[in-house]
């Protein structure tokens, strides 16, 4: 007989199982007639379906379906099929049990007091058992010491869950024998009671509503984020250690300026950057200013910027341009580590002058306050910052006289996420205006002014120089005397005459008289021999200081050698380096060169 033909209509499970039983019924004797292959099985023949399962078959069903030939048979008993080898629905697990194997914190409250209804066996290792029908008060008084009492109370009126991250369980409760964390959820639930409670006041047979409370446990992510930001305190405390070790430990302070600086590492969120600064005496009465930014942090910053500082001091010991230091960093930089890019401000105040010349890299404007206290910014001849190569820096100057102020800085001063830097520069500026005093007041007043605390950011260092104006007897200790040499014969014996009479002038001993005198002639006596025309003397004293310059219109700086005893000349230089402090010599802006030597004044 053919079964496929009809055998299509019944679902797979029932073609099967009809299969099956044709084939485990006798074959009909011949002659016997078969069932048409048109007739259908009554209703009662076909396998009862309930809830999608067939049942088993019957003894109705069994023989009156003779099995397929081309059907595929499944090689699994019939008995295996049974609704009760299935797997069970969720209706059917224990929710009692489900909670109670899952290594997770669970207490089950209900009602406006939460009362409670069940913990787990893992909210009884750490806390203890706790009897149920209590309310949350009495019977789980730690939930009350870590704060959830009141956010429970919040879940149980709003219905929407809250969580809190991160609470501190001291250890010696339960099985528990150090501290441990846990985040805790409260979720809104519903809470059927039925049956007797332990308490004869709560017995009741109504839903309930009511608070889940699940408590994971985080001490391991704790403890973990824990070591970290101690290694990050270590870290940021040895760069910081770094940091203030290569800054100046104490600023040089010249004769005719008054300097301040401060450095403020950025917040304990934010690694340490590249700032710097420093103050450089140059000799004959001129200072150079200097302050940076390494672009990065960490202690490669750190690790750069020292270098960089370094480098800074050994150049200016050449008494070289503003600009062509900064073109000698430049190459420098980019020697260092290619992939760090600083900026940097070089500026050189020379009180006979009353001018700051200054180069910038990349650097914001320098701000100068003059004595009516008008702020403006410095112009800007300004390249590209140190490390990029492939360009000629030039300098500019801004009048820095008796009585006016300048203040040099880093970005973090002024820059902020939600503002362009333009904005926080105008800020500084009528900042500067306002802020008066000695210049580490006003580092004081401008880190205030520009909400720089603790928590900040960025790295800020600032640089604070003030040219103050001598009155009375402070000005009677600063003088300038100088005096311009035609060339001839007559020009060393007049620079000596005038020489001796300043000097007497200004009630020096006759011993450093003597010497001031001496160094003048030599250094005059150089210069007419190996200079050219324009020559000037220059006489200048300071408070700790005499210095006696010599300038001339040829560019070629004399150099101390060794004079053989047949030697007529080259003896110069080398006096005025026995009898003096310190000497030297440098190329002027305009040409030609200056030589100078100073004296030690004594202490009185």
């Amino acid at each position: 007989m053919i079964f496929t033909r009809w055998s299509a209509k019944l679902p797979g499970t029932q073609r099967r199982a009809a299969a099956r039983s044709d084939r485990a019924a006798p074959r009909p004797a011949p002659g016997t007639p078969a069932v048409p292959p048109t007739a259908a099985p009554a209703p009662s023949d076909v396998p009862a379906v309930a809830d999608g399962v067939p049942s088993a078959p019957t003894a109705a069903t069994t023989g009156s379906v003779p099995a397929a030939r081309a059907e595929h048979t499944d090689p699994a008993p019939a008995q295996d099929r049974t609704p009760a080898t299935l797997p069970p629905t969720v209706d059917a697990l224990s929710v009692h049990d489900i909670l109670g194997t899952i290594p997770a914190l669970v207490a089950v409250v209900y009602g406006p007091e939460h009362r409670l209804a069940y913990v787990n066996g893992a909210y009884a290792s750490v806390f203890g058992p706790r009897p149920a029908g209590h309310t949350a008060r009495e019977a789980l008084p730690e939930l009350d010491a870590l704060g959830l009492l009141p956010l429970m109370d919040q879940v149980l009126r709003s219905g929407k869950p809250r969580t809190v991250k991160s609470r501190k369980v001291p250890g010696g409760a339960g099985d528990r024998t150090r501290d441990g964390y846990y985040t805790f959820t409260c979720t809104p639930i519903e809470v059927a009671a039925s049956g007797p409670a332990p308490d004869p006041e709560v017995a009741c047979i109504a839903p309930h509503k009511g608070v889940l409370v699940f408590g994971a446990e985080v001490t391991d992510q704790i403890e973990s984020a824990e070591r970290l930001r101690a290694s990050e305190a270590r870290q940021r405390e040895a760069a910081v250690t770094l940091q203030r070790s290569l800054l100046p430990q104490e600023l040089e302070q010249p004769d005719d300026l008054c300097v301040a600086a401060t450095y403020q590492p950025g917040g304990t969120d934010a690694a340490v950057g590249g700032d710097w600064y420093d103050v450089i005496t140059l000799g004959a009465g001129r200072t150079a200013l200097v302050i940076g930014d390494v672009m990065g942090r960490g202690v490669r910053a750190a690790a750069v910027m020292g270098q960089l500082r370094t480098a800074v001091r050994a150049y200016a010991r050449l008494d070289l341009p503003p600009h062509e230091v900064l073109q000698l960093l430049d190459g420098l930089a980019a020697e260092i580590d290619a992939s760090q890019i600083a900026t940097c401000v070089y500026a050189v105040h020379d009180p006979n002058e009353g001018r700051l010349v200054y180069a910038s890299a990349g650097h914001l404007p320098i701000l100068v306050r003059d004595p009516d206290g008008t702020v403006h910014r410095a112009a800007e001849p300004t390249g590209p910052p140190l490390g990029t190569g492939g360009w000629l820096h030039t300098s500019g100057s801004v009048p820095l006289g008796p009585g006016s102020s300048a203040v040099l800085y880093t970005d973090g001063l002024v820059e902020r996420r939600d503002k362009d830097i333009d904005h926080g520069v105008e800020a500084l500026e009528r900042a500067f205006a306002g802020a008066a005093g000695a210049p580490d007041i006003v580092c004081d007043r401008l880190l205030r002014s520009l909400g720089i605390t603790a928590t900040h950011d960025d790295d800020v260092a600032i640089l604070v120089l003030q040219h103050p104006a001598r009155t009375g007897h402070d000005a009677e200790l600063f003088h300038n005397a100088a005096l311009e040499l035609h060339g001839g014969t007559e020009a060393a014996p007049r620079a000596r005459a005038f020489a001796s009479g300043v000097l007497a002038s200004w009630r020096f001993s006759p011993e450093l008289h003597d010497l001031g005198v001496l160094a003048a002639s030599e250094l005059v006596a150089n210069s007419l021999q190996h200079g050219t025309p324009p020559m000037r003397l220059r006489l200048r004293r300071t408070d700790r200081r005499l210095i006696v310059e010599v300038t001339d219109g040829d560019d070629h700086l004399p150099r101390r050698r060794r004079a053989e005893p047949a030697d007529e000349a080259g003896r110069g230089i080398s006096i005025v380096a026995t009898i003096a402090s310190s000497w030297g010599s440098r190329r002027t802006p305009g040409g030609g060169k200056a030589v100078w030597c100073e004296f030690a004044l004594p202490r009185g």
